[in-house]
């Protein structure tokens, strides 16, 4: 068999890498730029290791000065820039680029400040969700999104993708916990905006950074809100023999009036799943199950418990079992937070989804995954946020079986597909990156898309930072009736009138 020959790579892209190489060196002193083959490799990817792509070069700074002046020189010199925090993302939204900058935020990982009078947190982009909780714990403190990756996600990555968990049905999403960030634009220019204060006046720019995917400019601090940890938390975990019945027991909860802390779902793969890894007492002999954490005073939540269990007995809970100590709530909490790893352990590879329905259509949506598993012969364990109807299903495959990887990328597709037709969305906190690129028509119009993209132009007007992602078509500034930011303001020239 003859041996294949590679091309040389070509002289001018070698001879130009090396300039700009040498220009980060100048920037990032030491150990700061990587750039060989070998050590770039824990770079190529993402959470979504079915995307792989080594960057052309990766940089590693360590102050706000340092990212404004390599986002100044790769603005002058037209060279495309990632952001990345701590390469969790689920979509691929830290996917790097082969002609492209990939700028890592790990250095990032100091607590700047713990205001407790303010309820307020400054920190780096690239501390862990979880340290936040554990640097104000001692006071009583605690930050409420609580992805089940926060012991490893960094606070940047859940600005940028808008990160849940279980406990954002009370307590809300990123958005509703951040109160100020640093933002460092392509041009190199430094923002502030926000702060301390529980409202700011003008536009909500904070609501239009997060979530933005790193598509507007580098968080480079951020100011979050903390919350004194509640008098008494109780965690329910009811069984049901029907998933619809447990779905119903979801929508008559929160139609009785009552918000519980948390309220997860699970059906039968993913119980047995997490059971084998965590050892949390699931119950195996159930279809689906509800775990429910009510909190609050301990008189209100023993109210509440006894709310909720009746309503779980009257749509036919088989089981039902309360946790009587903190130990006892977290190894609950335990087998739902290791849900992901622990599916696994029983399959050679996963997908894992992300979209949100309406809680009413939570039976319809799990209808139409179970046909989808028949009509593609791929198994699925679902996992659900189930009290704000943001599903997780995790298509299982074999990369290694021809056909298996296409087959569950057309699942998830028709999943995604499924939720926008029940009067959902595509996303419901892991953003929509390169794997939910190209279904952004479902649910947007030619006319939504172009004008999200005016937004994007805004900041970085030649489509430099995290190209590729988000949009299915991209557009030219100049074609779509350019905005404009500069020093935190925003014109609008050239837009047309409606």
């Amino acid at each position: 068999m003859m041996a294949m020959t590679m091309p040389e790579p070509d002289q001018a892209v070698l001879s130009r890498r090396a300039v700009i190489v040498e220009a980060l060196r100048a920037i990032v002193p030491g150990e700061g730029v990587i750039d060989s083959a070998a050590e770039m490799l824990p770079y190529e990817s993402d959470g979504l290791m079915a995307y792989r792509q080594p960057p052309m070069v990766v940089v590693l700074p360590e102050s706000t000065e340092q990212v404004s002046k390599i986002l100044r020189y790769c603005s002058a010199e037209g060279i495309k820039v990632v952001p990345r925090g701590s390469g969790t993302s689920l979509s691929g939204g830290a996917l790097p680029l082969a002609d492209g900058v990939l700028l890592g935020l790990g250095k990032f990982k100091r607590i700047r400040e713990i205001d407790f009078d303010n309820r307020a947190v400054v920190t780096e982009p690239g501390v862990t969700n979880l340290a936040i909780s554990q640097a104000v714990a001692h006071e009583g403190f605690y930050y409420a999104p609580d992805p089940s990756s926060q012991i490893a996600c960094s606070i940047g990555g859940n600005v940028a993708e808008n990160s849940g968990g279980v406990h954002c049905l009370k307590y809300g999403m990123t958005t509703n916990n951040v109160l100020g960030c640093e933002i460092v634009l392509m041009n190199g220019e430094i923002l502030r905006i926000g702060g301390k204060a529980a409202e700011s006046a003008g536009y909500d720019l904070m609501g239009l950074i997060t979530g933005s995917e790193g598509l507007l400019g580098v968080v480079t601090e951020i100011t979050v809100r903390i919350l004194k940890k509640p008098e008494t938390a109780r965690a329910l975990m009811v069984g049901f023999a029907e998933v619809e019945s447990a779905g119903e027991c979801v929508a008559r909860i929160i139609g009785a009036g009552i918000i519980p802390g948390g309220m997860e779902m699970m059906d039968k793969p993913a119980i047995h799943a997490a059971e084998a890894f965590v050892h949390a007492g699931y119950p195996l002999d159930v279809e689906a199950l509800l775990i429910i954490e009510l909190d609050g005073p301990a008189v209100e939540v023993d109210e509440l418990i006894a709310r909720v269990e009746a309503i779980a007995l009257g749509c036919g809970s088989t089981s039902c079992r309360i946790s009587t100590s903190e130990a006892e709530r977290n190894l609950f909490w335990a087998g739902r937070k290791a849900a992901f790893p622990a599916v696994g352990r029983i399959s050679p590879d996963y997908l894992c989804m992300d979209g949100t329905i309406p809680r009413g259509k939570l039976p319809e949506a799990l209808a139409r995954i179970r046909a989808l598993s028949e009509k593609y012969h791929l198994r699925c364990a679902n996992v659900f946020h189930a009290g704000d109807g943001n599903l997780h299903p995790l298509i299982l495959y074999d990369a290694n079986q021809p056909g298996e990887m296409d087959r569950a990328e057309a699942f998830g597709a028709d999943i995604l597909r499924a939720c926008v037709e029940l009067g959902g969305v595509l996303t419901g906190e892991h953003g929509v990156g390169i794997e939910k690129r190209d279904l952004m028509g479902e649910m947007f119009t030619e006319v939504d898309l172009n004008q999200q993209q005016r937004v994007k132009c805004a900041f970085d007007a030649q489509g430099l930072l995290n190209p590729g992602k988000v949009f299915p078509t991209l557009h030219r500034c100049a074609e779509l009736g350019r905005m404009h930011v500069h020093a935190g303001k925003l014109a609008f020239p050239d837009l047309p009138r409606f």
